[in-house]
């Protein structure tokens, strides 16, 4: 043996067969990696060597039971890959046949390791795999060659007997070796596609040795006084193999199942055979899982027979008490399955006593100790059986018309059941207990209470109003006994059905109970032991039920001072906040009265000094919506100005903080006060289902624009300017401003936050390249020029140009690039976009205005989808025929004859090719709306077609004319 190279990176180059035996036993001792991978990469080059047939056949001769096993590796290496090469003539292979099967007969009678047998096995069935092999009845060549003692020459086959008279005279390890053969076969068959030609004859050859594999099994699955069932097992896997073969075969229609379908009463046997009892609930969970039609009707009789027996019952038992031993949850697994495949059955036949046992064995699974997922390992899959099991009642159930099924009261008691069984699942932990857990087990049991809702919100077409009943009964009882966790539980079950419920007043007299108890009395006591999580879920009910107490007034004080309460908490602080925001949005008529009780509650929350940003966004946006309930402007007035009173605060300490070099702290209080101004002004807007007056003689009101209002509107603005001057660089600050602005848009009256045009215009002109969210300020210019003005036109195209010329001003700051920002640039084009038509002339009076045209075809040449689908939108809008003015039409047709044959020419070469599929339809609208506003875009399209740039090479001048004719018509 001999080390070269250079220093510090030497190889190791063996010399003798004796060199290679040391360097595979060094290779299996520990070591440095780095001796190691030389080690790797020293016998990888001998075994891709033309020697390496050689060195495999001698290294299988070894003592040392790794160095064979690495042998046996070496003739599956050699074969892929000398095979791959065409290295192998016809003759070498039939050789290299023989001398594989020599050498397995030779190594099973020497008493081999599996471990080297089954990688014999593997080069074998690698040989099998290679396009040249022509082992076609290969199970039947390794039978009788294992019967003889020696290879049996392929040819002589049809000469020797049949292989189910020879089979049952072979020893056990011969049977082994021929088993995991077999099994290796099917799986590794099993993962080639068989849609090409020549894939397609390992397929067929496969199937034709069920023949000889149906003997085999036969004879191995049998249980015989004294047979060792270490056979039996590997039979059973065997087995297994090749049903799951079949299973693709059989979808193929290239298998005829039933040879290997009588061999499944063996396997039913190998069940009350105390060592196969593993093996044989892993095939049938299998079976049942992938491939439930492979069993007769017989076989699940059979098979349910199993689950009456003694040992099944106890391992029920075990499971209920909460001992998820490798046994119990292997028949839990397999009951599982059994239901799964066979749940029409289980569910319509409810007579049948052995299908009526299953089924409640079935509702056990929901009944272990343990909490799910943390500990009970099995209800989450057990859930989802119940789940599929109410599918198919609520198909049954409406296909079958206006008869019921006789079946059905029966099949829905035992959906109720299950319900009843998984609301008891759901229970929260004690804090204690929950502490313990790692983040895996919390989001497990959580994913398995989110699964509880599907099946609650599955069935409620099914169980109706019963179970919501029941569910509000259980909470009155929960409450009566201060059982908080419960109460939890099933308010968190109720808070599912919300959605489910299509007449809503079907269960006003149930939560009438609920809510008129003592519900929110105890809920807001500090003196009762209540679960934070109890009272948030409560909270979330009030949410999920705003619609409820729309209805019912009568329970919006003990309710709403439950929320107000739950602001002190600061683990219930945002729930509450948004269930007050919910509540005053949908009932803000009826609360106009309690406005001042509101405010003062708000006072007391900013008095404490706790709230976070979210919660007061909530919390004012919800005393907004009731504020804009107040019919006369004149009243709104002053708890507006209330409002804007408690922002001002934060606007203050945001100064001041500022002032004091605390940027963190000062961001924190200036970021507050906009998003609760933003809050404000959305909550402020007129409901989508609020009465619009149409009348347009009707004045417009002057309070917020030139009376008593336009103090208040003047103190946003000023907080706005006075934030974002100080902090401009934000860009939570820059897109508070925004949502400030674009809250007035949706306005068709005036109002507090319908801002004149100059306030959106300034905002936009003061901001610069490297302002943050640049690209949010654009789209919000955008949404200005979007929006229905009152304001004189005069006014209106001032403010076009304007941000005509500061589009123009940023497009020259990118250097003309889009590139350079796509994302700016997006929102640049769309800016432009929005001034076609009705602000072409201040577009045209732009100037340097080509340097936009230039930068809308930049992107849309460029390879960044968002400029990229912005520009073919402009260009599509722009390149249409308008009723404009004769200045303003001359100047889009000059644009359109400067920039069509460009604009054309990049359309076609991204149609030709240099778009994705995905981005065709795009580029198609500008192409359709310039063939049909200009007569010349055919010589356009044409000239492009035969450009140079076109960018397939295969598209030939025939389907370019063919193409063109086309979409000109």
């Amino acid at each position: 043996m001999s080390l070269s190279g250079d220093k510090g990176a030497q190889s190791i180059e063996p010399q003798t067969y004796a060199d290679v035996e040391k360097l595979v036993q060094k290779l299996y001792q520990p070591g440095p990696p780095q001796e190691i991978a030389r080690i790797q990469d020293a016998l990888q080059k001998l075994q891709r060597s033309q020697q390496g047939w050689h060195f495999a056949d001698t290294l299988l001769q070894s003592q040392d039971e790794k160095v064979r096993f690495f042998g046996a590796l070496t003739f599956t290496i050699k074969i892929n890959q000398d095979w791959q090469g065409d290295y192998l003539s016809d003759a070498d292979a039939i050789s290299l046949l023989d001398r594989l099967i020599e050498w397995l007969i030779r190594l099973v009678n020497a008493g081999e390791s599996q471990l080297v047998v089954k990688k014999v096995c593997s080069s074998l069935i690698a040989y099998y795999l290679r396009p040249a092999g022509r082992w076609e009845h290969c199970i039947r060549h390794l039978v009788l060659s294992f019967h003889k003692g020696r290879v049996v020459p392929s040819n002589t086959l049809t000469q020797e007997p049949q292989t189910g008279l020879v089979v049952a005279n072979l020893s056990l390890p011969c049977l082994k070796a021929i088993l995991w053969f077999a099994s290796g076969l099917a799986e590794e068959v099993g993962k080639i596609s068989s849609t090409s030609i020549q894939t397609h004859k390992y397929h067929e050859r496969v199937s034709s040795n069920i023949g000889e594999v149906v003997p085999l099994l036969n004879c191995s699955m049998a249980i015989t006084p004294g047979q060792d069932a270490k056979i039996t097992e590997e039979a059973v896997k065997c087995f297994q193999s090749w049903v799951m073969y079949a299973r693709r075969a059989w979808i193929d229609k290239a298998l005829d199942l039933e040879p290997l379908r009588l061999l499944t009463p063996l396997a039913i046997q190998a069940f009350h055979h105390e060592d196969l009892y593993d093996v044989t609930i892993d095939f049938f969970t299998d079976v049942l899982t992938s491939f439930s039609a492979f069993l007769t009707a017989g076989d699940l009789e059979s098979l349910s027979n199993l689950f009456a027996s003694t040992q099944a019952r106890q391992f029920v038992l075990e499971l209920r008490g909460g001992d998820f031993n490798t046994e119990a949850m292997s028949f839990a697994r397999f009951l599982l399955a059994y239901g799964d495949a066979t749940v029409q059955d289980l569910a319509k036949k409810s007579g049948d006593p052995i299908l009526s046992h299953i089924v409640q064995q079935l509702l056990e699974l929901l009944r272990c100790e343990g909490y799910p997922e943390v500990e009970d390992e099995i209800c989450t899959q057990a859930l989802e059986f119940w789940t599929t099991y109410t599918e198919y009642l609520i198909d049954s159930f409406f296909g079958a018309g206006e008869e019921k099924p006789a079946w059905m009261d029966s099949a829905r008691q035992r959906v109720v059941e299950a319900i009843e069984a998984s609301w008891v699942k759901t229970l929260m932990p004690p804090h204690e207990i929950a502490a313990s857990w790692d983040s895996d087990a919390r989001a497990g049991f959580k994913a398995f209470r989110a699964d509880v809702q599907d099946l609650l919100q599955c069935s409620y077409p099914l169980v109706g109003e019963d179970i919501f009943e029941k569910l509000a009964q259980l909470a009155l009882q929960s409450l009566e006994k201060r059982a908080w966790l419960h109460l939890e539980a099933t308010l968190f079950c109720l808070n599912a059905l919300s959605d489910s419920i299509s007449d809503e007043g079907s269960v006003d007299a149930m939560l009438s109970q609920l809510f008129g108890s003592s519900l929110f009395a105890h809920m807001t006591s500090t003196v009762e032991p209540i679960p934070a999580k109890t009272r948030q879920t409560a909270v979330n009910m009030i949410t999920t039920y705003t619609a409820f107490f729309e209805r019912h007034f009568e329970y919006l004080p003990a309710m709403l001072n439950f929320l107000f309460e739950s602001l002190k908490a600061p683990a219930l602080a945002n729930v509450a906040a948004k269930a007050i925001l919910s509540s005053c949005s949908s009932c803000r008529q009826t609360l106009i009265p309690e406005l001042g009780a509101f405010l003062q509650q708000y006072a007391i929350l900013l008095a404490r000094g706790t709230a976070e940003v979210y919660t007061k966004e909530k919390v004012i946006s919800g005393i907004a919506a009731i504020i804009q309930a107040i019919p006369m402007d004149e009243d709104k007035y002053g708890p507006l100005s209330a409002l804007i009173q408690f922002i001002e605060r934060d606007v203050s300490d945001c100064i001041g903080f500022m002032e004091a070099s605390q940027a963190e702290e000062g961001q924190a209080s200036g970021i507050c006060a906009l998003k609760c101004l933003a809050s404000m002004g959305k909550a402020l807007q007129a409901p989508d289902d609020a009465v619009i007056e149409l009348d347009a003689d009707t004045p417009q009101s002057t309070f917020w624009a030139g009376g008593p209002g336009a103090s208040l509107q003047a103190k946003i603005i000023q907080m706005m300017e006075t934030v974002r001057g100080l902090m401009r660089w934000n860009g939570d600050v820059v897109e508070a401003s925004c949502q400030i602005l674009r809250s007035g848009y949706k306005e068709s009256a005036p109002g507090l936050f319908v801002f004149p045009l100059k306030v959106t215009v300034n905002l936009v002109l003061a901001s610069r390249l490297d302002t943050a969210r640049l690209d949010y300020v654009l789209d919000t210019a955008c949404a200005l020029l979007s929006k229905r003005n009152h304001e004189p036109e005069t006014t209106i195209k001032s403010a076009a140009s304007a941000l005509s010329n500061n589009l123009l001003g940023i497009i020259q700051l990118m250097g003309g690039e889009p590139s350079s920002d796509p994302e700016i640039a997006s929102s640049g084009i769309d800016l432009a976009d929005k001034m076609v038509p009705h602000y072409l002339d201040c577009m045209m009076s732009t100037p340097n205005v080509q340097e936009l045209f230039d930068f809308t075809l930049k992107a849309l040449a460029a390879a960044e989808i968002m400029p990229n689908r912005a520009a073919a939108h402009f260009w599509a809008t722009f390149v249409q025929k308008y009723e404009v003015s004769e200045d303003v039409a001359m100047f889009v047709a000059a644009v359109t004859q400067q920039y069509g044959p460009q604009l054309c020419n990049i359309l076609v070469r991204k149609i030709g090719g240099e778009a994705a599929r995905s981005e065709l339809e795009v580029l198609a609208e500008p192409l359709k709306k310039l063939i049909f506003a200009q007569p010349q875009a055919k010589m356009w399209l044409s000239d492009a077609l035969s450009s140079e740039d076109f960018p397939s090479q295969k598209v030939g001048s025939t389907e370019k004319r063919v193409w063109l004719q086309k979409i000109i018509k």
